[in-house]
């Protein structure tokens, strides 16, 4: 099939849309993607890319066209400016160029935030009548006051009446956490346009674990891996870190950089725990496996109070998952369904340190073999569920491919 790949994010950023345009390429499927400059996490351009560099280059067989995008910044006022540049640019991209010299079966989108990235494609299939599958990742307007801290009713409402009418124009919406479904369908009759697409991750068992990382502290790790920002609520995770304070064997081992890492960094200090806990920083994803493998326990966290962090299934528990470690969680709905199903380690809703505290204390440590266990599990449910060879599979089923 000749297919258009529509997303801000894109290679070499680290994004789930890499993988998908990779391998529909490799399968033999003809794949351009209309992509920003990339420029995430940091917040400015990549070396070698720019307005006047490689803003038309073929990445493993895809064809990638960089639409025009300002740097995203440190947040503040960039971040929309960053979120309507890339609109408007790639709607001129579309009339000057796709709709006169391209033709496509189809047009794939890919969601992280912001959900304003679909007008391309949008105006793409009005024009040329191409079906278009919009892949969720994050729930919108809930996202903006999640992520974003956007309180003002007028602008969530009218954020709203554009999500609307979104979903509204997208022929599939294909959602990451079976719980989208509900929030999805209370903004209109969107029931049949709904697919359960979940997210996948590289199969971590199968990766090198050489990569040379620092010498980790002794004792029981418990580990997140990731960004260390707003929405993970590192607040609550230090909380328990207080709790267990006076078990010594218990050691915190976070990996991953973003807006919260310096705090995390100071209250470590400040609280006097630098023999138990540690913050290493970023580190590229071929590291991942090595350090897996020296976790007893890996935890994924998310902020309580927003609907859109119930529903969200987080990527790193996929990839969590395959490297076979259990789980513990203090996390939504949407991830705790997966946890519970899988029987893979332990949830307690966002935000309830006490009830982790207790888990960690009266399950964890007191049947550490028990626990270990529950490691294959998570292995057996990410080989049934969550590899990406099955999951492109499904993808070629829902756009006709096969």
């Amino acid at each position: 099939m000749r297919i258009l790949l529509v997303t801000q994010y894109f290679y070499p950023e680290v994004f789930k849309s890499n993988d998908l345009a990779f391998e529909l390429s490799r399968r033999e499927h003809q794949v351009d993607a209309l992509v920003g400059i990339p420029n995430y996490p940091e917040g400015k351009y990549f070396k070698g890319y720019g307005l006047f560099s490689r803003r038309h280059e073929v990445v493993n067989g895809v064809n990638v066209y960089r639409c025009f995008q300002t740097p995203r910044g440190k947040g503040g006022w960039r971040l929309p400016v960053n979120y309507f540049s890339y609109v408007i640019s790639g709607c001129l991209w579309v009339l000057f160029f796709f709709v006169w010299r391209k033709k496509y079966d189809c047009i794939i989108g890919h969601e992280p935030s912001p959900i304003f990235q679909a007008y391309p494609a949008l105006l793409l299939r009005k024009l040329r009548k191409i079906p278009f599958y919009y892949w969720i990742m994050d729930l919108w307007p809930d996202a903006m006051k999640s992520g974003g801290g956007v309180k003002n009713e007028k602008i969530l409402d009218y954020v709203d009446k554009l999500v609307k009418d979104i979903y509204s124009q997208t022929d599939k919406i294909l959602i990451t956490s079976k719980r989208f479904r509900g929030a999805i369908e209370q903004k209109g009759n969107f029931k049949d346009k709904i697919i359960y697409f979940p997210n996948w991750s590289d199969d971590i068992l199968e990766m090198p674990a050489d990569y040379d990382i620092p010498r980790l502290p002794e004792g029981f790790r418990i580990m997140i891996a990731g960004n260390l920002g707003k929405s993970q609520n590192l607040e609550a995770v230090t909380e328990v870190m207080l709790g267990l304070k006076n078990i010594s064997e218990v050691k915190w081992i976070f990996v991953g950089g973003g807006s919260r890492r310096e705090w995390l960094e100071n209250f470590i200090k400040d609280n006097g725990m630098d023999d138990q806990a540690v913050c290493l920083g970023q580190y590229p994803f071929k590291a991942m496996p090595t350090f897996f493998a020296h976790a007893d326990a890996m935890l994924v966290t998310l902020r309580a109070g927003f609907p859109h962090l119930e529903a969200v299934v987080p990527a790193r528990l996929q990839s969590y998952m395959s490297a076979g470690r259990p789980v513990l969680a203090m996390i939504g709905c949407g991830g705790a369904d997966i946890i519970e199903e899988s029987k893979c380690g332990y949830a307690v809703p966002a935000g309830d340190s006490q009830a982790l505290i207790r888990i960690i204390k009266e399950q964890v440590l007191t049947h550490r073999d028990e626990f270990a266990k529950m490691g294959q599990n998570s292995r057996d449910y990410y080989m049934k569920n969550y590899r990406m060879d099955m999951c492109i599979d499904n993808l070629e089923k829902i756009i006709g491919a096969k």
